[in-house]
């Protein structure tokens, strides 16, 4: 989960807490409650509760912006099974815990903060609390001795990253990455009225694309060179390409699955879907570029299965217990939190912000829903 993103985070806390003037209405709380514990480490409700208000607050900069939704219609949007605040907090308990995990393992790997990153986090800290308004503080637990407690588990976060994942193997194949590629054509059920709208073709209409399509995958099979982008401009279609292994299934399953039993400069039949009929000519069989990005794919997927298995054995091996009932009461939909513009920024601070936040939001979305795939499949 990038709670924030891949740079140095302490450097980072001091330019971004210090102006993260955040805005709600306050809260009486015991910041000092323990929570939750992993092994011999305490989780304080100040600790929980302020790294729940950072994530909440890159959620609303971002898709409350985006959507126009307030803060309530985007947190109690339905999402599988249960409102969009609930999967992001149930997810979200793991992911806390796992903070802890690796900092209690980060001597295994020499990893430690240094002089200058303590000094930063420190600062951050105590900066954010002096720029904060007191009911600001309280909502998010917002005072130097939380700040700091996660501020220093982030850092060690980031520099865990590395050597967590070193060490895998590096070599992929061109057989186990292969990436073939295809141009394709598509004759879509839907025509337009005359008012410019889409509108779906009647029976006999598609009969009589069917037709058409089927006719263009004949000729097509029939001429010398396949050469589609010569056939798709004077059938006034758009040519299309796609790389492709046996996996895919975009732009349609059973179109991809027909692709790939053919050899390169092979043709498919008018493959039929439910909003219309595709045709392609596989134009290699190797496709260099994706089967180069294909491995880096491969390599990051064992990096990270190991990453993730180092935390499972490490959750395994610990005696972990969290108040759910506790984390429950934390609530986002109505305690919004806002963080104002700073005047004084100029344009291009203002992109750079807006970028961080939308690739921090989602990342944390990103995880979110791949949190609750895992579950369901062990489930």
């Amino acid at each position: 989960m990038k709670l924030l993103k891949k740079r140095c985070v302490a450097a980072a806390a001091a330019g971004t807490l210090a102006a993260a003037l955040l805005m709600g209405c306050g809260s009486s709380v015991d910041d000092s409650e323990v929570v939750g514990t992993v092994g011999e480490s305490e989780i304080t409700f100040g600790v929980a509760n302020f790294y729940l208000r950072m994530v909440q607050s890159r959620y609303e900069a971002y898709y409350t912006n985006l959507t126009g939704d307030t803060p309530a219609e985007f947190w109690l949007q339905q999402w599988d099974g249960g409102t969009y605040q609930e999967s992001i907090k149930r997810n979200l308990v793991e992911k806390l815990e796992d903070l802890y995990l690796m900092r209690q393992h980060a001597d295994e790997y020499d990893v430690a903060l240094t002089e200058e990153e303590e000094k930063a986090i420190a600062k951050a800290a105590a900066d954010f609390e002096e720029d904060n308004p007191l009911e600001a503080k309280e909502l998010v637990s917002g005072h130097a001795e939380y700040i700091q407690e996660y501020l220093e588990l982030a850092t060690i976060q980031e520099k865990m990253d590395e050597p967590m994942k070193a060490g895998v193997d590096e070599e992929v194949s061109d057989e186990e990455a292969a990436q073939k590629s295809m141009k394709y054509v598509y004759f879509q059920y839907a025509k337009e009225d005359k008012d410019g709208n889409s509108e779906e073709m009647s029976d006999d209409e598609k009969k009589e694309l069917k037709d058409k399509a089927e006719k263009f995958a004949k000729d097509l099979k029939d001429s010398e060179e396949k050469d589609i982008d010569a056939a798709a401009k004077e059938a006034d279609l758009e040519v299309e390409t796609v790389t492709f292994d046996s996996d895919t299934k975009a732009p349609n399953a059973d179109f991809m699955k027909a692709a790939d039993q053919l050899k390169e400069n092979e043709v498919t039949d008018a493959v039929e879907a439910d909003d219309g009929l595709y045709v392609g000519v596989v134009t290699s069989l190797l496709d260099r570029e994706a089967t180069d990005t294909k491995k880096e794919q491969i390599i990051e997927e064992r990096k990270t299965e190991q990453y993730d298995s180092l935390l499972k054995k490490w959750r395994e091996e610990t005696e972990i217990s969290f108040n759910e009932e506790r984390w429950q009461e934390i609530d986002f939909a109505y305690q919004g939190i806002a963080i104002p513009k700073n005047e004084d920024d100029g344009a291009k601070d203002d992109k750079k912000a807006s970028d961080e936040k939308e690739d921090d939001a989602d990342s944390d979305k990103e995880d979110a829903q791949s949190e609750e795939e895992d579950e369901d499949s062990e489930n």
